[in-house]
């Protein structure tokens, strides 16, 4: 994402903070679904977050684009609205456990678009979605925004106040959870051994997970991987792919609304102190 003219954004929160709801408002909406338990706690989230944003505009210094300055707006109201909720996991499984090293079948993704039909979409979007929901809290936020939102590994790592190192740690194993979530519904077929060591399939996936992180296919992918990675690698894009999916649509009108009457009432105190205070 490129960093706007700051000449650009050097104007009034009452025509600021509705440029972004318009620009911005279906992207956060869709963040506070996958974060939230329930759809109501999802419009408190957004109404807190464009709240915020009025009520601290003249604190943005340009050093940042305006919607990553707002995300990170959205990760302090993130982090004082969540409740950990019962089942709620504390870790991932293992990269062992995540992987099909020793399972003689794997989930083969359909070849012929045309099996991909509107049915077999929505029902991977579904699994998708329950599956970010369940993702412990450390690991759904740097997914949302690499995968979803479509940040950058760097300004995951500026809204998070995270290393880099740490961002793609997290994103990269949640990403294997939701190609294994996948793969369950995917057809099963019976593959070869893996063609190389374990490492070096280790390897191949460090690439394939670069390569995602940089939004390009990897190179000269069917000359050097086996078929059972190509399988694993085509389950990890359709997973990509859903994710990309998710944040596209716009607020619900109702909610937009209600937004716009708040700024209208000139930011009306939030619900709670504000932690950016």
């Amino acid at each position: 994402m490129h960093r706007p003219d700051p000449e650009q954004w050097d104007i009034a929160r009452e025509e600021a903070i509705p440029r972004l709801l318009e620009n911005h408002g279906g992207q956060l909406y869709a963040l506070s679904r996958r974060i939230c338990g329930t759809p109501e706690e999802a419009e408190d989230l957004v109404q807190e977050i464009f709240v915020r944003a009025w009520r601290h505009w003249e604190q943005f210094d340009h050093r940042s684009s305006p919607m990553q300055w707002l995300f990170t707006i959205a990760r302090h109201a993130c982090q004082r609205m969540h409740r950990k909720r019962a089942g709620e996991p504390t870790r991932l499984e293992s990269l062992d456990e995540m992987l099909p090293f020793g399972s003689p079948r794997v989930g083969i993704v359909p070849s012929d678009d045309s099996v991909l039909d509107e049915q077999f979409r929505r029902e991977q979007r579904e699994a998708v979605g329950a599956a970010i929901t369940l993702l412990p809290d450390d690991f759904r936020m740097p997914l949302v925004l690499k995968d979803i939102i479509g940040f950058s590994v760097r300004e995951v790592g500026e809204i998070l106040d995270l290393k880099e190192a740490t961002v793609k740690t997290r994103v990269h194993r949640a990403r294997l959870r939701l190609r294994q979530v996948l793969e369950h519904r995917l057809p099963q077929a019976e593959l070869p051994a893996p063609a190389y060591s374990r490492q070096v399939c280790l390897d191949l996936l460090q690439a394939k997970q670069d390569c995602l992180d940089r939004g390009i296919a990897m190179p000269n992918a069917e000359q050097i991987v086996c078929e059972r990675c190509a399988a694993v690698f085509a389950s990890m894009d359709l997973a990509r792919d859903v994710c990309r999916s998710m944040a596209t649509g716009a607020m619900p009108q109702e909610l937009r609304a209600q937004v716009l009457q708040r700024l209208r009432e000139g930011g009306a105190a939030a619900k709670e102190p504000d932690p950016m205070e």
